[in-house]
């Protein structure tokens, strides 16, 4: 659900009231419910889409139940990458443990029923009040999508506080440039405990993307 455009989740909609850093945890979306039709080695598979190979065989796969909240483990892991099957978007997600306790709070707060304003405002109580803390510096998610018109590859890196001056990456969005496969990094939410560099691998437009 993370929008090339503005930056996280779905177009338009998360813009108006996402920020800080709880938006970097939003950016990682829960499994789509469509994604319970398939096997469990099908969503393993899937799931582990976005990552490097070397990092593959020991990241764990999980999924979180819509209803409770609850985390189901699909595959326990030996490394420090936890993954997720394709979300309502149709992305694939990998990222570093080291988030999970604020991904498990925001898959408790949606299966309370709470709307998208909801779970940002809670996360952001949270990390105030010490109960959550932001991703560290350097901190790397990988998306894969195989919609054409999305970025088939994204490594997004979290960057708490940075600023184009203080980094030397442009805020201006790479989106369009990457389908075409000439993007470039961009830095996303600058200044803030949200701040990340996306960074789109699309392949050029005559490459084999399979």
């Amino acid at each position: 659900m993370l929008d090339e455009h503005i930056g996280f989740f779905r177009e338009g909609r998360m813009k108006a009231f996402i920020a800080g850093a709880a938006l970097v945890l939003l950016m990682i979306p829960l499994t789509a419910a469509s994604a319970s039709a398939l096997t469990k080695e099908e969503k393993i598979a899937q799931a582990l889409l976005p990552l490097p190979e070397d990092l593959k065989g020991g990241a764990a796969i999980i999924e979180y139940d819509e209803k409770t909240g609850d985390r189901v483990v699909l595959r326990a892991g030996t490394n420090f990458v936890e993954c997720t099957p394709k979300d309502k978007d149709g992305f694939a997600w990998c990222y570093n443990k080291v988030t999970a306790p604020r991904r498990d709070m925001t898959a408790k707060l949606r299966a309370q029923g709470k709307s998208d304003k909801e779970v940002t405002e809670g996360i952001q109580a949270a990390m105030k009040d010490g109960r959550l803390k932001p991703p560290p510096s350097g901190t790397m998610s990988y998306r894969y999508s195989d919609d054409p018109g999305r970025i088939k590859l994204l490594w997004v890196v979290s960057v708490p506080g940075a600023t184009p001056e203080s980094i030397g990456v442009s805020t201006e969005s790479q989106r369009d440039a990457a389908l075409k496969g000439n993007g470039r990094p961009w830095l996303m939410l600058p200044g803030t405990p949200g701040a990340h560099i996306m960074i789109p691998i699309n392949p050029g437009p005559n490459a084999d993307t399979k």
